[in-house]
C-alpha cells in the first residue's frame, strides 16, 4: 500500500511540475517529453487533486483556468481514454448523461447555422432561424445550477480535495455569460460577424470542454467516492431546478430526503409560540427568499416560496458559506461577514437587473442579546412592481 502512495505522490510531484512548465511556458515541450510516463498513467483523482493544490495556494483564478486549459489539452489523449459512468436507467447518473449528450447534439447540428452566417452574414432570415434554434443551447444553463446547488454540496462534504469545483464553477459563469452573448449579438441587425465569430467559438469551447471533464474525471470520480443511495436521494433536488431536456426518473430509492417529523408541540419564539408546521408556512409565504448562515459560517435554514428567486437545494444545508459563491465573488462574501462579525457593518444592500425583473438583495447581520455576532441572514426581493408604486392605496380603498 505505501508503495503505491509513494508512486502516487512521485507522479502528481511530476504532473504539478508538468503545469507549472506549461502554464508559464518555461521549457513546456521538454518538460512534456521528460514526463511521457506520469502523462499516460495519470488518473481522474489525480486532476482533482492537483487543481485543489493548486486552489488553496491562491492561484489567482484567471491564471488557474488558463492554465488548466493548457494542462488537460497536455493530458487530451489520457482523459479522452478514461472511462466514464456506466448508468443504468433509474440511477442519479442518467439524466446528467443524457442532457450532456443532447447538448453536444445541439452544438453539432447549429455548426450548420454557423458556416451559414459566416459565409452570407447579411442574411437576415438566416441569422433569425439560427437565434431561434439557439434558444435550446441556451436552455442548457440550468444543468450547471443542478451542479452548484445539488452535486457540489455532497462533494464537498465527502471530498477533502473539494476545490476544484470552485474552478469548474467559474467556467460555469463564463458559459452562462457566452449563452447571454451570443443571444444578444444573433438579436442585434446587422450582425457583427466577427463579435459572432470569437463568441461562439468560445463558447464551444468552454461547453465541450466541461463536458469531458464531466464525463472523465469529475463524474467517475464522485460515482467510485460518494454511496450510491445517498445519490439517488438527490433527484427530486434536481427535478425541483429542472434539467434542460430530460428529467431524472424518481423511484423508490429517489424518495424524498429525510424531514423532521417534530410537529408536536410549539416553539417558544417569546412573542408568540408556533409549531414547525406553522413556521414553514410562515416562510414560505413570505414575499422574499430567506436563506440564514449560522456564526460558523454554515448554512442552515433557507425559505422555499413557491417562485424562488434564486435555487436552492436541501443538499447546502451544513455547507460553508463561502463555497456557495463563484470565486470572482467569493472575496465580497468574506468582506461582508468579516465586517459584521467585527460589528463594523450590520447591514449591506445590492440591486441588479435579471432579465425583466429588480432584485433587491440585502444582509443583514444578527446579533443576540448579548451583542454577540450569530450569524447573517439574507433576503432577496423581487421588486419591479414595488419601484413603479405612486400615490397611496389604503387598506380602506383595497377592493375584491
Amino acid at each position: 500500500m505505501s508503495e503505491i502512495s509513494n508512486h502516487q505522490a512521485e507522479r502528481r510531484e511530476k504532473l504539478s511540475a508538468l503545469f507549472y512548465a506549461v502554464m508559464d511556458r518555461n521549457q513546456a515541450v521538454e518538460t512534456i517529453r521528460a514526463n511521457d510516463h506520469p502523462i499516460r498513467h495519470c488518473t481522474a483523482h489525480d486532476v482533482i487533486a492537483l487543481v485543489d493544490e493548486f486552489v488553496k495556494a491562491q492561484t489567482p483564478i484567471s491564471e488557474l483556468k488558463i492554465g488548466i486549459n493548457k494542462f488537460l489539452n497536455v493530458l487530451g489523449k489520457t482523459i479522452r481514454e478514461m472511462p466514464e459512468v456506466v448508468a443504468e436507467e433509474d440511477s442519479f447518473w442518467i439524466a446528467f448523461q443524457r442532457n450532456s449528450q443532447h447538448l453536444a447534439s445541439l452544438l453539432k447540428d447549429f455548426k450548420a447555422h454557423v458556416k451559414t452566417l459566416i459565409s452570407n452574414h447579411s442574411n437576415n432570415t438566416a441569422q433569425q432561424e439560427a437565434a431561434q434554434e439557439f434558444k435550446a443551447i441556451a436552455a442548457f444553463e440550468p444543468y450547471y445550477t443542478i451542479k452548484e446547488n445539488v452535486l457540489f454540496p455532497v462533494l464537498e462534504k465527502c471530498w477533502p480535495d473539494f476545490r476544484c469545483l470552485q474552478v469548474m464553477w467559474s467556467f460555469h459563469d463564463d458559459i452562462r455569460g457566452g449563452l447571454k452573448e451570443v443571444q444578444q449579438i444573433l438579436n442585434t441587425y446587422p450582425l457583427q460577424i466577427k463579435d459572432f465569430n470569437k463568441s461562439i467559438g468560445d463558447l464551444y469551447f468552454n461547453m465541450l470542454a466541461i463536458k469531458l471533464r464531466e464525463d472523465k474525471l469529475l463524474y467517475p470520480h464522485a460515482a467510485n467516492t460518494i454511496d450510491d443511495q445517498h445519490l439517488q436521494q438527490l433527484i427530486p433536488e434536481c427535478n425541483a431546478i429542472g434539467f434542460p431536456y430530460f428529467q431524472a426518473v424518481e423511484n423508490k430509492k429517489s424518495t424524498q430526503m429525510t424531514e423532521s417529523n417534530d410537529t408536536e408541540g410549539s416553539v417558544d419564539l417569546a412573542t408568540g409560540g408556533l409549531t414547525a408546521d406553522q413556521l414553514i408556512l410562515l416562510f414560505n409565504h413570505l414575499p422574499v427568499d430567506i436563506t440564514y448562515v449560522d456564526e460558523d459560517d454554515k448554512v442552515r435554514f433557507f425559505s422555499d416560496p413557491p417562485h424562488r428567486i434564486f435555487p436552492r437545494s436541501k443538499a447546502i444545508i451544513g455547507r460553508d458559506v463561502h463555497n456557495c459563491h463563484p470565486p470572482e465573488s467569493v472575496h465580497i462574501v468574506h468582506q461582508i461577514i468579516d465586517n459584521f462579525r467585527n460589528g463594523s457593518k450590520d447591514s449591506a444592500s445590492f440591486w441588479i437587473n435579471m432579465k425583466s425583473k429588480m432584485i433587491h438583495i440585502q444582509y443583514f447581520a444578527l446579533r443576540d442579546k448579548t451583542g454577540a455576532y450569530r450569524g447573517v441572514i439574507e433576503v432577496s426581493q423581487e421588486i419591479s412592481a414595488i419601484k413603479k408604486l405612486e400615490g397611496e392605496q389604503r387598506l380602506l380603498d383595497w377592493q375584491l
